[in-house]
């Protein structure tokens, strides 16, 4: 599936929903590794950007949307409408990432 056949909108531009297939997911849970954890850690004293916790959240993002659009495929969908991304933290080093939406069969409008 192409990624720009995803949205966070109920309805994908130029297209109309002919099938839902239900809600799709993708999960994945991520930690830092101790290098990284003490150099976020010294940055928090002094303040500013913490490249390491950036790198790690996008990296997780990527993961979890990846799994999502691969679910939807999966159950023969072509689109993914409604996308959205949840983050909970597991203990005080993990953070679980979840993308999910509801996969659907799109046809040109």
């Amino acid at each position: 599936m192409d990624y720009s056949m995803t949205t966070t909108t109920e309805q994908l531009a130029g297209y109309r929903v002919v099938k839902s297939m239900g809600i799709v997911r993708g999960v994945t849970v991520r930690s830092r590794g101790i290098g990284g954890q003490i150099a976020a850690s010294i940055r928090t004293v002094t303040g500013g950007r913490i490249e390491e916790y950036i790198e790690l959240a996008e990296d997780a993002r990527k993961e979890a949307f990846h799994q999502m659009v691969r679910h939807a495929e999966l159950m023969g969908a072509n689109a993914v409408v409604g996308v959205r991304f949840d983050a909970t933290e597991m203990g005080e080093t993990m953070t679980e990432v979840m993308a999910y939406g509801t996969a659907v069969v799109v046809e040109p409008a």
